[in-house]
């Protein structure tokens, strides 16, 4: 009876098992995948049974529950009526952009339905504790509303300031809201913060709690990697830095401090941003919080002849599909001179990855800076399969040494400039809840360029004849990390 029993278990296991591999092997043939992730995929389930289908259920499908995805699909009917009212202010926009420029602001008008808001006050901050004090000022100073989104809240130091600043001004009557990933801040939602800020009066949202009974009706590696603060729906932050202090976070993994970049932005961009994050808050709690109707502010309207067009690209579930990826080709594509890019992860698509080298192949001086020591070594093994490929068709690979750099630029001819959130990374190309700012500006271009100049100051060149004699062993662990690219 004992075997009888044994034997029916083992029948109802496989067969219980080839249902569930034929129903993957069916999703990935159903599902537009590009052929490198589909074919890895095939050989993750089929070579690895039930550690592949545990990666699948895992990481296999790009949903968001079902409550979440409905709620994705009607809000920017909602908003319709917001973005008109908006778009009827048409002082707010610029009519032409510069030649490197113009493919891309059609990309995005066509895609997302504006086109670029001018704007005079933007300014690049580069160092953690002046943008700390910065904000703060700004935290103080507010009148009516302060909302934030971090993918990371890392309690102490420097992040204890801006706690305090947010704390003091709930409670002088500032509705605040903040909404920070469940993974990423998972030590703030552990700490005594988020109860105090609770308390004093402060909005906090868990955004995409991490469960393992959620596998089923969410994919559990989909994050909010979005970092934004808007003030008084004028006032802008976005940009690579996590609100933490770089001389605390991560100091164990011995990549040293954390390099970032963040945009301080006055003006109507204020609203685009909004809707973006009354969209990312909708989706979480199922509340509306569109940002009022825009007026003609006479401070949006003191703008200089010579202002920044500024367009503002927001991918994840619910925007439009594929916008960051078909941005970086677009912008990549438009360089006639220089390319820098600056990134900490660097594992692209084939598409961007070709693009790049096609670019230094046509006669672009195209310029990466990567950092040399990376807390992740996964990304840091994949993304060196890339190099050989860059280096033969003449890009420039520069390994910065002062710190983890966490900067993600893009520079096309000193005119056209991309920062944000998003990685050089499948992850954040097609996953992630993520943003980035578009500016065309000759001078803020220039801006951007003396901070890349000064990352290269800090780098080591990587050499193309020492790359090829590395060891044998380097290259099978290279093509080894490589083949799970489309994973990453």
């Amino acid at each position: 009876m004992t075997t009888l029993y044994i034997s029916l278990f083992t029948w109802l296991f496989f067969f219980g098992y080839w249902i569930i591999l034929i129903s993957i092997t069916y999703q990935i043939l159903t599902k537009r995948h590009s052929t490198p992730a589909a074919i890895a995929w095939f050989l993750v389930i089929y070579i690895f049974p039930i550690f592949g289908i545990v990666i699948w259920l895992f990481f296999g499908k790009l949903y968001l529950g079902e409550r979440r995805f409905q709620l994705a699909n009607k809000i920017w009917s909602k908003t319709n009526v917001w973005l008109t009212d908006f778009k009827s202010c048409e002082t707010f926009f610029e009519k032409k952009n510069s030649d490197v420029a113009t493919s891309l602001f059609q990309l995005c008008k066509h895609r997302q339905g504006i086109s670029g808001i001018k704007c005079d006050q933007l300014k690049l901050l580069t160092n953690a504790k002046e943008i700390i004090k910065t904000l703060i000022h700004d935290i103080y100073l507010a009148k009516n509303n302060i909302e934030m989104v971090f993918y990371i809240w890392k309690p102490g130091g420097l992040a204890d300031d801006v706690a305090n600043a947010l704390i003091s001004s709930a409670k002088r009557g500032i509705h605040c809201r903040l909404m920070l990933d469940s993974a990423g801040s998972v030590d703030f939602f552990r700490s005594k913060w988020a109860q105090i800020m609770r308390n004093s009066g402060i909005q906090v949202v868990e955004a995409l709690k991490i469960n393992i009974f959620r596998i089923f009706i969410r994919r559990i590696d989909l994050r909010q990697h979005r970092k934004v603060i808007l003030i008084d729906n004028y006032i802008t932050y976005t940009g690579s830095m996590n609100l933490v202090d770089p001389s605390l976070f991560k100091q164990s993994a011995g990549v040293g401090q954390w390099i970032d970049l963040m945009a301080r932005i006055e003006g109507p961009i204020a609203g685009t941003v909004g809707i973006i994050y009354s969209c990312d808050w909708e989706i979480e709690t199922g509340k509306k919080i569109l940002p009022k109707k825009p007026k003609k502010n006479k401070n949006f309207l003191k703008l200089k002849k010579k202002h920044n067009s500024i367009q503002v690209i927001a991918s994840g579930p619910g925007f439009p599909k594929n916008m960051i990826h078909q941005a970086l080709l677009t912008a990549i594509y438009s360089a006639r001179k220089e390319l820098i890019i600056t990134t900490p992860y660097l594992v692209p698509s084939d598409d961007v990855h070709h693009a790049i080298c096609t670019a230094a192949q046509r006669g672009i001086k195209v310029s990466i800076i990567i950092p040399r020591y990376n807390d992740s070594i996964l990304v840091k093994w994949a993304s060196r399969a890339f190099f050989s490929e860059l280096l033969d068709a003449g890009v420039k690979i520069y390994l910065f040494e002062k710190g983890l750099l966490h900067s993600k630029s893009i520079l096309v001819d000193q005119q056209l400039s991309l920062i944000g959130t998003a990685n050089l990374d499948m992850r954040s190309l097609w996953l992630n809840f993520e943003i980035t700012l578009v500016i065309d500006n000759s001078q803020f271009g220039k801006d951007l360029a003396s901070i890349q100049y000064e990352y290269i100051s800090h780098s080591r060149l990587l050499d193309k004849k020492l790359w090829s004699i590395r060891s044998h062993w380097k290259i099978i662990l290279e093509n080894f990390f490589y083949f799970f690219n489309p994973l990453l």
